[in-house]
């Protein structure tokens, strides 16, 4: 990582800076480290109100911040991307296509973010409908629609396969657990991850990265389709809070997140174009003491400045909408 420190050679540095950043020296960022970036990083961790775990990368570069980005953590609705990446896996393997329909039915129905709790059932939407409503609306009777569609264990066994050790899809969204529970299952509800692993997973999407070899154009194809379901995230109070400065909805954006929120708990997740190519962010804030669902939730504040920050450092020339098309070899 590039540092203003005067003394190690930069590839050394970098070395020693990222293993001190992984360590989770300190509550934060270590402040054994002269860097302008970590000092701001450290003291927005600093003056949050709860626990802060983090991974950045800017995958050009390969610069990487990781603040505790091995810890598991609640996941709330974050947990969708893997639930989409299954999806995404079946219709290439011939399994599900994106025209299917879906019947929702009213014992279907639950409570929370969405729409289709709303609307007069049964009703018939498309395979690709019910991706987008949980993707852009985070809608969780279509999250449960999906669920019944793929399968629990199918989703965990691709994250598995994926070397996801610690992401979990655990039951649907205001539904019991079902069957035999892991015993953490209490302690993380819905869902759990790390920072670094949802890292993993989104950048999977931005570079296409849906099996072993290069993409093929239907490959590419789909997984532009899921990226323009991210690009089109209706909750934008995290992220792109203080990045998107433009009418995106004529310009494009050039963030493509997937949030989740529970009481005490705020995550953003969030591949970003920028002029020399993508970045990711992995920024996840629980045990929150600020529990308001207002819209400026201390986490979302906290997680919309560490955006900010880290783009100013990695990114100064600006944001890219095209950075985000999935192609071979991007870096």
């Amino acid at each position: 990582m590039a540092t203003n420190g005067p003394s190690l050679p930069g590839r050394l540095q970098a070395i020693l800076w990222g293993a001190l950043l992984c360590a989770g020296v300190s509550r934060g960022v270590t402040q054994q480290v002269s860097d302008p970036l970590a000092a701001q990083v450290n003291q927005l961790i600093a003056a949050h109100q709860g626990q802060v775990a983090l991974y950045a990368e800017d995958l050009a570069t390969h610069q990487v911040l990781a603040i505790h980005a091995d810890t598991p953590v609640k996941t709330a609705s974050v947990i969708k991307l893997a639930i989409l990446y299954e999806a995404l896996e079946e219709i290439r393997e011939g399994k599900a296509h994106w025209d299917e329909p879906i019947v929702l039915k009213k014992e279907d129905q639950v409570e929370g973010s969405g729409i289709l709790s709303f609307l007069d059932a049964p009703l018939t939407l498309t395979l690709r409908d019910v991706l987008t409503l949980m993707i852009d609306l985070s809608d969780n009777t279509a999250t449960n629609l999906m669920i019944d569609r793929f399968g629990i264990a199918n989703v965990n066994a691709r994250m598995e396969s994926l070397g996801l050790k610690n992401t979990y899809l655990y039951k649907k969204v205001f539904k019991p657990p079902t069957g035999p529970m892991p015993a953490d299952q209490p302690k993380f509800g819905l869902g759990k991850t790390t920072a670094r692993e949802m890292a993993i997973l989104i950048t999977r999407f931005g570079r296409c990265q849906l099996s072993a070899g290069a993409p093929t154009a239907s490959d590419l194809s789909l997984c532009s389709s899921a990226v323009e379901m991210l690009q089109h995230q209706f909750y934008r109070d995290a992220i792109p809070r203080y990045l998107e400065t433009i009418d995106t909805s004529e310009n494009g954006t050039a963030i493509a997140n997937k949030t989740g929120a529970l009481n005490a708990v705020r995550n953003d997740v969030a591949l970003i174009g920028t002029t020399k190519g993508l970045l990711v962010l992995s920024i996840f804030t629980y045990d929150n003491v600020d529990r308001s669902w207002q819209s400026d939730n201390s986490g979302e504040l906290t997680i919309a400045k560490l955006a900010k920050v880290i783009i100013q450092a990695w990114a100064p020339d600006g944001l890219s909408p095209e950075a985000l098309k999935p192609a071979p070899g991007k870096p």
